[in-house]
């Protein structure tokens, strides 16, 4: 036990630093190679931004704004515009299916400071390679980097330097933002846009991008969006998906962000391999759905949050159930919050390892409506006689501590205090005291799932 509790302060340490980030248009890699999930960095560097490179084939290159603006506006104009490594200064709309190419960290789009620095409307266009700064200020017009409508629409390699809002697609269906680097602006995180945001944007797919200090990474009334291998940092939401049905997002650092990712009035939803950590403060939650169904959480690290995961009236039918599955649950304020009792909650084969309170469910209520099977619990204090790996009287949580704050919510500020863990350590010696039945566990893992498998 204290091996694996030494490799869960190592993975807590790595998953919640604040490596380097980098500012400035020569630096779009980060190193995020110590997380421990697969696919987003190469040779500890985060592939994300912009790189040198030339055409191999005779191509139309722009030498200046006015022949690039020239070429733009001209519907018979060339369809392929490659860039070179210098400053275009003005703010650009694109009206035709054209791609535009930069050759490196040194190509610049330049913005006016008073609107959106690139306005993209049309089918079949995409801009790559280059770095865009300059947004106006303008909340209620969302002046952004890249503003994108129409359909099967690109946007890859980019640096959106401190930007109002990052990377817009309205109404932009089966778009693709790949391999950006987007920084926000400073100030307070409601006061910046959001990073990327996608509105009415059905099949599109947000892949490999590196997002900090922005305010949200949004997925709102769009359907079968994908957010794949992307890390989200130092922002609010680093996603927030409303009204966003059949959605995946997998394989993500989502890391020190108010919230880590937020499910609401949401359906088929597919919530895989991820590491949520360090959502802290009052409002701090890992992962948390409100008034969704059908939903999985599968192979997940909640690790470091006040509230690892946060369920209110979801699934809203028991026949539409949440599945929560082989998650990493840890060190967390309290690993599992319900706002009601839940209904169809489904929660097998997870590691819940040394959280300040295992779970919580407010007003007064309690967690056995819902299916526990499987799961490994670092306070389990029962017995293996028959060797096989599971244990031989089941798991009963009852805190003493809870029936107390449920009747005194102002004693919730002395949670993690010796106080109440001496209250609750008598209620286990002496488990008249507490007479509650939280949640029941009747199959225990007498070993972690996912913890053996980590290693400081």
């Amino acid at each position: 036990m204290r091996t694996l509790r030494v490799a869960l302060v190592f993975v807590l340490a790595v998953a919640c630093g604040r490596p380097k980030a980098a500012v400035d248009a020569g630096m779009t890699h980060t190193d995020v190679a110590h997380l421990p999930i697969t696919g987003l960095y190469e040779h500890g560097k985060m592939d994300v931004g912009p790189l040198p490179q030339q055409p191999t084939t005779t191509v139309a290159i722009a030498e200046d704004a006015s022949q690039l603006r020239a070429w733009l506006v001209d519907p018979h104009g060339p369809t392929e515009i490659w860039l070179p490594e210098r400053t275009f200064h003005g703010d650009w709309q694109i009206r035709r299916a054209v791609h535009v190419h930069g050759m490196g960290p040194g190509t610049v789009l330049q913005g006016s400071g008073t609107g959106t620095v690139l306005d993209v409307e049309t089918d079949g266009a995409s801009v790559e390679n280059l770095v865009i700064v300059g947004t106006g200020n303008r909340h209620t017009q969302e002046d952004s980097a890249v503003k994108m409508r129409g359909q099967h629409n690109r946007i890859a390699r980019l640096f959106l330097d401190r930007v109002l809002f990052g990377a817009s697609f309205q109404a932009c269906h089966d778009c693709r933002a790949e391999r950006l680097h987007v920084i926000g602006r400073d100030g307070e995180a409601e006061m910046r846009g959001d990073g990327v945001k996608l509105w009415e944007s059905h099949g599109s797919t947000v892949s490999h991008c590196l997002i900090e200090r922005s305010r949200d990474l949004v997925v709102w009334y769009s359907r079968h969006v994908t957010l794949d291998s992307n890390v989200v940092r130092g922002s609010r939401y680093g996603s927030h998906f409303m009204y966003a049905h059949d959605a995946v997002v997998r394989n993500s650092a989502v890391i020190d962000n108010v919230v880590g990712i937020f499910v609401m009035y949401s359906e088929r939803l597919l919530v895989e391999g991820n590491v949520l950590a360090g959502a802290r403060g009052p409002a701090g939650i890992g992962l948390g759905f409100k008034d969704s169904d059908n939903v999985t959480v599968r192979g997940n690290w909640l690790v470091g949050n006040t509230a690892g995961m946060y369920i209110d009236q979801t699934p809203r039918s028991p026949d539409k159930p949440l599945r929560i599955a082989d998650n990493v649950v840890a060190l967390n304020g309290v690993g599992l919050r319900m706002h009601a009792q839940p209904h169809g909650v489904f929660v097998t084969g997870n590691d819940f390892q040394e959280n300040a309170e295992t779970a919580e469910v407010d007003g007064g209520g309690d967690a056995t409506t819902a299916t526990w099977a499987r799961n490994f619990w670092s306070d389990y204090a029962g017995f293996d006689l028959n060797d096989d790996g599971t244990g031989d009287v089941a798991l009963q949580i009852k805190r003493l501590s809870t029936e107390l704050t449920d009747a005194r919510p102002t004693l919730k500020f002395l949670y993690g205090t010796a106080a109440l863990a001496t209250l609750d350590g008598v209620a286990r010696a002496v488990p008249v005291l507490a007479s509650k039945l939280l949640l029941s566990d009747p199959t225990p893992a007498m070993h972690p799932h996912k913890l053996n498998q980590v290693t400081p």
